[in-house]
Formats: C-alpha cells, sequence, structure tokens
C-alpha cells in the first residue's frame, strides 16, 4: 500500500515547486547582494542565507504536509483551534505587534518576523473548505448554509485591514470569494447574498465615510496617482515602478547577464522581495520571465485540475483555495512590477524573499500534493477493482429493490 501511494504523488508538480524555489534562491542572492551592503551594512549574502534557511524550513513542513492525510483537517476539533488561534494571533498584534511599513503586521521574536497575516490565508481556506463541505446538503440556506462562514471571513478581513493592512486583506477577501463561489450554491442563493452584503454596506457606510481620510492616506492615493503617470512623481511615489520599467526594458529578450543588473545598485527599492521579477527581466531578459510565469501557471493549473477530479468536497474545495492564493498573488504582484495595477507590497510566489511568505507558500503546496496523491490513489484502487458481471449486477438491483 505505502509503494502505491509513493506511485500516485504528482511529481511533475513537486518539481515545479523545487525548481521555483531553487531558481528563487538564485534570484534573491543576485537581487539582494549589493543592497546588503550598501543599504544595510550585512553580507552580501545575508538575505540569501536567511531565504535558503526559510526554503529548507519550509521544505521540512511541505514533506510532513505532503504526506500527512489532509481529511484530518476538516474535523470540527481541529477547524476550532485553528480558527481561534489565528483570531487571538491577529489580536494580540494590536498589543505586541512590531511596525514595519506603516502596519503593525508583525511578531517580532529574536531576529525572526512573522507575519501572522499570512497564514491566516491558508487558516481561512481549510476553515472555509471543511464548512461547506459538511453544508453540502443545505448549501442554499441563506442563514444557515452560506452566511456563517461569510461573517467569519469578514471579521479576519477587518481584523487585518485595521493594522491597517489593506493588501492582506484584500487578498484573503479574494481566496475566500473564490472557494465560496466554488462551494456549489444556486444562482438565487447568490443573489440572495449579494443583496445582504448590499444592506451591510448601506449601514456601515456612514462609518466609512467619517473614516476616510484614515483609509485612503495621502501615501496610498499616492499609489492611484503614480500608476496613470509614474514619471510626474519620479522623486516620490513614482520611484519604484519607473525603476521597475528601466530594468524590464533594458533586458530585452536575453538579458544583461545574471547577477548584471544594474537597477538593484540602489536604483529600485526592494529589489530582492516585492520587485524581484523586475531584476528576473533585466538580468535574464523575458525568458527568465517565462520560466517563472510558466512554472507557476502550472502549479495554479495543475491545483484547479485536482480539485475538478477530487470526489471529496473538502479536498475540492482545499485545491482550489490554494490554487486561487498562488494565482491572485502572482497577479497582483506582477500587475505591480508592470505598473498594471497600484503597488500593494505582495511577494512573488516561491521567488521573492520573505520567510513568513515562504512557509506559508510551501506548507499550502505539500497539501496540494497529498490531495494531488489521495485523487490519483483512489483512480488507480477503482481501475484496480473487479468489473462486477451481468449476474453480480443483477442480484445487487435486486437487493436493492428488496431494501
Amino acid at each position: 500500500m505505502f509503494k502505491r501511494m509513493l506511485k500516485s504523488y504528482d511529481y511533475s508538480l513537486i518539481c515545479a515547486i523545487i525548481l521555483l524555489c531553487s531558481f528563487g534562491l538564485v534570484m534573491v542572492y543576485s537581487s539582494s547582494m549589493i543592497t546588503a551592503v550598501m543599504r544595510y551594512g550585512v553580507s552580501s549574502d545575508y538575505f540569501f542565507k536567511r531565504q535558503l534557511f526559510a526554503v529548507i524550513a519550509g521544505l521540512v513542513l511541505f514533506i510532513i504536509a505532503a504526506v500527512f492525510p489532509y481529511k484530518v483537517f476538516a474535523h470540527q476539533k481541529i477547524q476550532k483551534i485553528i480558527l481561534l488561534a489565528s483570531v487571538a494571533a491577529l489580536c494580540a498584534l494590536f498589543v505586541f505587534g512590531h511596525v514595519a511599513g506603516n502596519a503593525q503586521s508583525w511578531f517580532k521574536i529574536g531576529g525572526m518576523a512573522i507575519q501572522p497575516g499570512e497564514f491566516v490565508k491558508l487558516t481561512l481556506i481549510l476553515y472555509l473548505a471543511a464548512v461547506y463541505a459538511k453544508k453540502q446538503s443545505y448549501i442554499d440556506q441563506l442563514l444557515t448554509g452560506v452566511a456563517p462562514p461569510v461573517i467569519v471571513t469578514v471579521v479576519i478581513c477587518a481584523l487585518i485591514a485595521i493594522q491597517p493592512d489593506f493588501g492582506t486583506a484584500m487578498i484573503i477577501g479574494l481566496i475566500a470569494f473564490c472557494v465560496i463561489m466554488c462551494s456549489g450554491f444556486s444562482g438565487k442563493t447568490l443573489l440572495k447574498l449579494v443583496l445582504l452584503a448590499g444592506i451591510v454596506l448601506l449601514l456601515v457606510s456612514p462609518i466609512i465615510y467619517l473614516k476616510w481620510d484614515d483609509i485612503l492616506t495621502p501615501g496610498r492615493m499616492s499609489r492611484f496617482e503614480s500608476l496613470e503617470n509614474p514619471f510626474k512623481y519620479a522623486s516620490t511615489s513614482g520611484l519604484q515602478i519607473i525603476n521597475s520599467y528601466y530594468a524590464i526594458g533594458s533586458g530585452g529578450f536575453f538579458g544583461l547577464g545574471l547577477g548584471e543588473s544594474i537597477q538593484k545598485y540602489g536604483y529600485l527599492p526592494e529589489s530582492h522581495t516585492d520587485f524581484i521579477m523586475a531584476v528576473i527581466s533585466e538580468e535574464l531578459g523575458i525568458f527568465g520571465v517565462l520560466f517563472v510565469i510558466v512554472l507557476l501557471a502550472f502549479i495554479v493549473l495543475k491545483g484547479f485540475y485536482i480539485a475538478r477530479k477530487c470526489e471529496d468536497p473538502f479536498g475540492s474545495l482545499l485545491a482550489i483555495g490554494i490554487s486561487s492564493m498562488i494565482a491572485i498573488q502572482t497577479f497582483i504582484n506582477l500587475g505591480g512590477v508592470s505598473g498594471l495595477i497600484p503597488i500593494t507590497g505582495v511577494p512573488l510566489p516561491f521567488i521573492s524573499y520573505g520567510g513568513s511568505s515562504m512557509f506559508l507558500l510551501l506548507t499550502s503546496a505539500g497539501i496540494l500534493v497529498n490531495v494531488s496523491m489521495h485523487v490519483k490513489y483512489s483512480e488507480k484502487k477503482k481501475k484496480r477493482e473487479p468489473i462486477p458481471s451481468k449476474g453480480v449486477k443483477r442480484r445487487q438491483a435486486e437487493k436493492t429493490v428488496y431494501l
């Protein structure tokens, strides 16, 4: 049985994930070596070593998640523990949180910084997948079937938005939206949900109006202004996107060569985190960019394929949530780097520097691999089962009628 399960793993998916992490390590070193020395006064391999530790630790979590049966997460007690721990961590940020990037979103533990909001993404996926899988028999009942998990999602997004971290709150909301929309309720229930959301929005609109200046600060407003014409704000909010354009434009088809980026010499802020794709484009050209995009697209599409093949509602919704998370973060990061959407500070999955993000993504990917393994193993098991003869089918039919 163990050998059959090993054969059931999707090794193409595993290879794509490992390839991205390995490529990410190379590009983190290349894009951060100058920043580490010039800006932070540390050794050139400082960020590389920290990212290497995050990848190794993340791969341990990946292996555990890939081997550990995903159905255990559907148990009600485990769901309550995970959800309550996540909410408690978000609430604790307001007391013990560390401020970075104008948001109180981090816990500082020694030399490490942990962002609970990253892990809440997976927590919410697990919760929504488990709850909606259990509610399939009454999924079209708005107040008992659809609405309660939506309320939990809104509360979690509100706790993150208050930090304030609107980027993470928006991503979590979009991930939840994808899972909820695929949960199986009818169009009539969707219409009721939209009407309910409209009523709630109408009720809270006075609060939004009073707090509008706090929500749309000059700093956030400048991101929208620089999106239209970044060269008008070249010394302020348009600095990142302009230097991103220079990096992408100078890369061409084949790039300047690995390690030969000019923009990472202090011109492009956050070159090893949010704007690492600009450095990839500059050094490796369009082929380096396509390498990353194709691998990420393969993982996302494979995840949706797994969701379609999975007969277990929990596993299917889980695969949809994880695939949607990777797709949404990829789109937002690439959209910000290319000037398609405002910059939100979202890392590129499996590539950008960041321990919390790497832990989350590799753990999530491990769960996706585990779902894939169970799907493939179930399909092989069905094929091995003998096809009943006509006589057996007739006796089974007679027995069913009799019962």
